[in-house]
């Protein structure tokens, strides 16, 4: 079994390499160079560079949902619930610029078109928006819209000022960050 720190070292530098060059341009020499490790201990451990990449979509998805896990409101009304994964989520990318591009990349390739036909890909946060969502609806909090719908109002707006404020198109502040997230429930409410 890999050490965990030797796993979080290649997974840190494929996301390092990845968020500058691309899957393509971080290439396995980049990693092992990157890490400081011998080629061999990469496939030692991953079967090849797509499985390097997926296990790291999958690690960087535990993490995700750690954060968003954390304090979670369970049990709460649905909008306050949903505020507070909006705002761990947004708090995550804005922390961490690097694992937000690796994941918007990942998302937007062959591996994430892939990943919506594999119901086991990060089910763990896909669980949590989709109970809410159909709680939501059940309860008539939302208005009558396909999951996707709900999910594209919520999750691209939130997306979209992640992605421009790390590249400094704005500043993001605990205020414009409350308001962006309430304009997504306002989106999705009845």
């Amino acid at each position: 079994m890999i050490r965990r720190d030797m796993k979080e070292t290649i997974i840190h530098a494929v996301v390092e390499l990845t968020s500058d060059g691309g899957f393509q341009g971080a290439t396995t020499a980049m990693i092992v160079h990157k890490a400081c490790i011998s080629v061999g201990s990469i496939y030692r451990h991953f079967e090849s560079k797509d499985d390097l990449i997926l296990k790291t979509y999958a690690f960087l998805n535990g993490q995700i949902l750690a954060s968003v896990m954390a304090g979670y409101p369970e049990g709460r009304p649905i909008r306050e619930r949903f505020l507070h994964v909006g705002l761990k989520l947004v708090d995550y990318f804005i922390a961490k610029p690097m694992e937000f591009r690796f994941m918007e990349q990942f998302h937007c390739s062959p591996y994430g078109a892939a990943s919506h036909n594999d119901k086991a890909f990060d089910k763990e946060i896909k669980n949590i928006l989709l109970e809410l969502i159909d709680e939501g609806r059940r309860e008539q909090v939302f208005k009558e819209l396909p999951r996707q719908v709900i999910i594209a109002l919520t999750m691209g707006p939130l997306t979209t000022i992640c992605r421009n404020h790390i590249m400094c198109d704005i500043v993001l502040d605990t205020a414009i960050i409350t308001r962006t997230i309430e304009g997504c429930w306002d989106a999705v409410r009845r």
